[in-house]
């Protein structure tokens, strides 16, 4: 590969990952990468095909192919209690949906395993699950309960009550269920391109850090700029911003363990390997 070829680095187009890039383009850091914008599955095919080099990828796929990617360090989208974004909408009480039809948004497969996992073995219940495109309207027509993640979810959280729905917050659960953190989406490199580009990868590292710690301490004025673009108001953002946890640190990685864990009861998820993720070290 070429020295001189800018790095190709993945973006989120959810609400959740604004903070990670808010300063990237306050800094000018976005001079440096090739972005690519897409949704939370497309990137994470993308990372693992090669057509990426750095990027998020939901937890589930990096579980999968763990071998080909390292983990770059404290970096992530998790939370720590509530999420707010990644949510079970129910016609009603979750304990009453076995045999039920249960909806399930394709935009996130870690939070689709996530309400299985919360379902099968907390609850002990077996519902009769479909994919649908993430509309709370439309999964409603057919089902009793859907999954919906990121904005979506956002959006139904606050329209739900209204509906006589309920609303199950899959942070709150994981972190209710486990006392631990969850983690659903992570930032990696591939192994072959930190390999050969290590600089690289340690300055877009260090600018994604940079760019998340300056949003943090300017996230009133972050959520008043996102309000005029997206239909929540500055201090939905800013409430929502502030819920959401962008470390990986020991306790993110004992929660991101546990799911892995569980995920190979429920899923067949290959396991970590020994000793754990394994992160990117320039």
């Amino acid at each position: 590969m070429s020295e001189l070829r800018r790095p190709r680095v993945g973006h989120i187009q959810f609400l959740n990952c604004l903070p990670i890039y808010w300063g990237l383009m306050r800094s000018g850091a976005l001079i440096d990468v090739e972005l690519h914008k897409d949704s939370p599955e497309r990137l994470s095919a993308a990372l693992v095909a090669g057509d990426l080099d750095i990027g998020p990828i939901t937890l589930v796929e990096y579980l999968k192919h763990a071998d080909e990617l390292l983990l770059l360090p404290d970096l992530a989208v998790g939370s720590d209690g509530p999420v707010l974004s990644v949510n079970i909408v129910s016609t009603r009480p979750l304990p009453e949906l076995d045999g039920a039809k249960v909806a399930l948004g394709s935009t996130s497969r870690t939070g689709v395993l996530l309400a299985r996992m919360l379902l099968a073995q907390q609850y002990g219940i077996d519902p009769e699950y479909f994919t649908c495109p993430p509309d709370l309207t439309t999964m409603l027509l057919e089902a009793e309960a859907g999954v919906l993640i990121g904005d979506v979810a956002l959006r139904a959280l606050y329209e739900a009550p209204g509906r006589g729905l309920a609303v199950t917050d899959l942070g709150q659960a994981w972190r209710e269920w486990t006392g631990l953190p969850m983690v659903f989406a992570v930032w990696a490199v591939r192994r072959d391109f930190a390999a050969s580009h290590p600089g690289q990868v340690k300055d877009v590292h260090q600018a994604f850090l940079r760019s998340r710690d300056l949003c943090l301490a300017e996230l009133d004025e972050v959520a008043e700029a996102a309000a005029r673009w997206e239909p929540f108001d500055a201090a939905t953002l800013a409430t929502y911003f502030r819920t959401l946890d962008f470390s990986l640190g020991e306790r993110q990685v004992a929660g991101l363990r546990e799911f892995a864990r569980r995920a190979v009861e429920l899923a067949g998820v290959p396991p970590l390997p020994v000793g754990g993720p394994v992160f990117f070290s320039a």
